[in-house]
């Protein structure tokens, strides 16, 4: 039997548990942990970014607004191309060498449609085609137009025995035993429209005047322009 007078004995009672979460006493329970060396300059320099960041946002939104705005209020127009004349010498074309030989003097008229914006043209060059196939190709001098201007171009193309390939050589061949032979012309042209002190972004030109009939004389190489004027294609 157990003899009632022996204390009773069992696990220790768990100490008492802290108020802070069980940790010794602090001396000073209300004081915070320190920061980290960088937390201080973290935050200015993270706001700098981004308000320099949408500062940079919105210039470009504006700026692209004033720029569209001044487009939409002067709407420039592209310039209207035109073959007007034609003249060919020494003109020889050879299946067996399979090259072209001749002197080309192509006249363009430009029209600038703009009542409000003058052209400038620059780095102008032109080339000639036979279908897709290459012939010759020539620089034109820089030139400026003003407003509601017509001005006359020439472009003139030379070609000595140029190497044009089987298939080109055949073709001009046979169309010129017709008496006519159709030729691409080509132009690319840097080109800036103007108002005043406004300059609007310099853009490509190119031009494109398809099938420009020649009329081929019997003896002699040469020809002229026939069909009359041709337009021409043209994007910017």
């Amino acid at each position: 039997m157990t003899d009632p007078t022996r204390p009773v004995t069992g696990y220790p009672a768990p100490p008492y548990a802290q108020p802070n979460g069980g940790y010794p006493y602090s001396a000073n329970p209300t004081q915070t942990q320190p920061r980290g060396p960088y937390s201080n300059a973290y935050n200015p320099r993270a706001t700098f970014i981004r308000r320099f960041v949408g500062a940079m946002i919105a210039l470009f939104v504006i700026v692209g607004c004033i720029l569209l705005v001044v487009w939409l209020i002067l709407r420039p127009k592209v310039p209207d191309f035109r073959v007007d004349s034609l003249s060919l010498s020494n003109f020889n074309v050879s299946s067996a060498s399979q090259s072209v030989t001749g002197t080309w003097s192509v006249g363009f008229t430009v029209y600038n449609p703009n009542k409000k914006l003058s052209i400038r043209y620059d780095d102008v060059e032109s080339s000639i085609y036979y279908g897709l196939g290459f012939i010759s190709g020539t620089r034109i001098p820089p030139f400026a137009q003003g407003t509601k201007d017509r001005t006359s171009v020439n472009a003139t193309f030379s070609a000595a025995n140029s190497f044009v390939g089987a298939p080109v050589a055949r073709g001009i061949d046979a169309d010129k035993a017709r008496g006519s032979v159709s030729f691409n012309v080509r132009l690319l042209a840097r080109v800036e429209f103007r108002r005043g002190g406004w300059r609007l972004r310099r853009r490509l030109l190119k031009v494109l005047c398809r099938g420009v009939a020649v009329s081929l004389l019997s003896k002699g190489g040469l020809g002229t322009l026939g069909g009359g004027s041709r337009d021409c294609q043209v994007v910017v």
